[in-house]
């Protein structure tokens, strides 16, 4: 059974058989607007908690998108290069990021639950 955490930066974590896969909110995916484009991290590239691993453009900004969790990253979802589009589609979906082996996979309940990201979202 995978579990989904959330980071207050507004990314996702879905965890399966100790690998992360790692996209942006359906929330964060509204206030960017039009996805034009992503900057994807290569395979082998590490990543720690809290740093930056991606960039995604919209026609509003360009913003980072930091890994929640620490690991090394096993792939990029190569489908957005051709249609960034799938971020505001399905966010939380097929428009994921990156997928990450965890290094250390204690990290993943320092996040938030999904009842504790909405109520986070309402104070915005």
């Amino acid at each position: 059974m995978s579990e989904v955490r959330y980071t207050k930066e507004h990314e996702w974590v879905r965890v399966e058989s100790g690998e992360a896969t790692v996209g942006i909110t359906q929330y964060a995916a509204e206030q960017l607007g039009d996805v034009v484009f992503v900057e994807l991290p290569e395979a082998g590239r590490k990543v720690g908690a809290g740093g930056e691993a991606a960039v995604v453009e919209s026609v509003k900004a360009a913003s980072e998108v930091y890994a929640p969790v620490s690991g090394e990253v096993t792939a990029s979802n190569a489908a957005l290069s051709d249609d960034p589009a799938k971020v505001n589609a399905d966010p939380e979906g097929a428009g994921w990021f990156f997928k990450v082996k965890l290094s250390d996979a204690g990290e993943v309940a320092k996040l938030m639950t999904r009842a504790q990201y909405d109520e986070f979202v309402k104070g915005l």
